[in-house]
């Protein structure tokens, strides 16, 4: 049983990676908009604090993913300057075209009475493997040879 374990984590290692991550990612956007708010003192009231702290995990989260995605799931060879910020630049743009995305959809399944938690799933579960489709075929694609 542990040998088969073994076998399916190598191959799919990726894949596995990319979920474990990014569950590691949602966790630090969780845990940085709390401190945020805290700091912030931001609640249903002051929704610019609200917003503020949600811009911040954002920040966090998004360089913790670029991190791990980078080092851990996609393990790039990336090495000069150049094309370290040219691999960030893409994996900032793609995680504002997939939260833009996400929005989109969730404001139109709710427009047409869909529950919200159940929008907020159906975005992020489209948000997720357009993010693993983004990276591994455009941001950190293997270069040949």
């Amino acid at each position: 049983m542990i040998r088969f374990a073994i076998d399916m984590y190598k191959k799919y290692e990726e894949a596995v990676n990319y979920l474990f991550f990014g569950g590691l990612a949602f966790v630090v956007n969780m845990v940085s908009y709390a401190l945020a708010a805290w700091f912030l003192g931001a609640d249903e009231e002051k929704v610019l604090l609200v917003m503020a702290a949600t811009a911040f995990a954002w920040v966090v989260s998004v360089l913790f993913a670029y991190w791990t995605n980078r080092t851990f799931v996609f393990k790039s060879r990336t090495k000069d300057k150049a094309g370290v910020w040219k691999e960030f630049g893409a994996f900032v743009s793609a995680r504002v075209a997939t939260g833009l995305l996400e929005q989109v959809i969730v404001v139109g399944m709710v427009t047409v009475s869909v529950d919200d938690m159940i929008a907020k799933f159906v975005g992020n579960i489209v948000v997720i493997v357009t993010n693993y489709f983004f990276s591994k075929l455009w941001i950190f694609k293997k270069k040949n040879g």
